[in-house]
């Protein structure tokens, strides 16, 4: 669990963060959590955006994907959802 702190420090890291994965139509599937598995383990911090014509809340999405990845979720702004899960192997982000 993060705390207010650590999450300031990350959505301040992942401002400046292209989203990587998009949610569609199709809403959230298990192809898709196994994708965003692997790349958060890459990069630590992610985003994703929802896409207008997605059926789902945005919110729903966020817990959806978060659960489903094992991943804290970070922020919630308009259409972008902000992940994070420490990494094994390649840890590069330090929290305060």
């Amino acid at each position: 669990m993060l705390n207010n702190k650590q999450k300031k420090f990350l959505r301040s890291q992942a401002h400046h963060l292209n989203p990587i994965f998009q949610v569609g139509k199709g809403g959230v599937n298990d192809h898709l959590i196994t994708h965003i598995k692997e790349a958060i383990e890459v990069r630590e911090l992610m985003k994703v955006t929802v896409l207008n014509n997605c059926v789902e809340d945005k919110h729903e999405v966020a817990e959806a994907l978060a659960t489903g990845a094992s991943a804290e979720l970070v922020q919630v702004i308009g259409k972008v959802i902000v992940l994070y899960k420490e990494s094994k192997d390649n840890k590069t982000i330090v929290l305060p």
